[in-house]
């Protein structure tokens, strides 16, 4: 498996793994909105034939924006194709996104939003990753499930434009 930093050709097989996994879609200008603004915190996984098997899609949310007083990163979305599933890959997805948000972007922490029903998701997160559960987003998701909103301090290296 290559992990790398997500492309703009790459979007389609993102948004398609997105598709086929999970229930929350977004439309195309979202992606690219993504890609041409913060394009060093997204990944793809590739299988040996350069398919894109998995992804992380992340952005920057300023001092100001979603009520943080920091920079912080937030991940959107991440997927692996099931045929892909527990060798490791949403982990390493995870934690080169969330290296990038402090080296580049100077992030204090990274959030994220979990459905309450998503118990291998809620794994990787806390048990893997050590994100806390922040708060419950009640009826959060279109079909009225609640979210876990989750955060997890990162370190820094002293780089960063803060």
């Amino acid at each position: 498996m290559n992990i790398r930093v997500a492309r703009v050709e790459d979007l389609m097989a993102m948004q398609a793994a997105n598709l086929q996994n999970l229930p929350e879609n977004y439309v195309m200008k979202f992606w690219i909105y993504h890609a041409m603004t913060w394009p060093q915190i997204s990944f793809v996984a590739e299988d040996e034939k350069g398919r894109v098997v998995g992804y992380v899609l992340a952005k920057i949310e300023e001092p100001g924006e979603e009520g943080s007083e920091e920079v912080h990163g937030h991940v959107n979305s991440i997927s692996v194709l099931r045929t892909y599933r527990r060798l490791g890959l949403a982990k390493r997805l995870m934690l080169l996104s969330q290296e990038a948000m402090a080296e580049i972007y100077g992030a204090k922490f990274v959030s994220l939003h979990v459905r309450e029903s998503n118990k291998a998701a809620i794994g990787l997160y806390r048990d893997t990753l050590g994100f806390e559960v922040a708060k419950v987003e009640k009826k959060y998701y279109g079909d009225g499930e609640d979210a876990f909103s989750m955060r997890l301090n990162l370190k820094h290296t002293g780089k960063g434009k803060v």
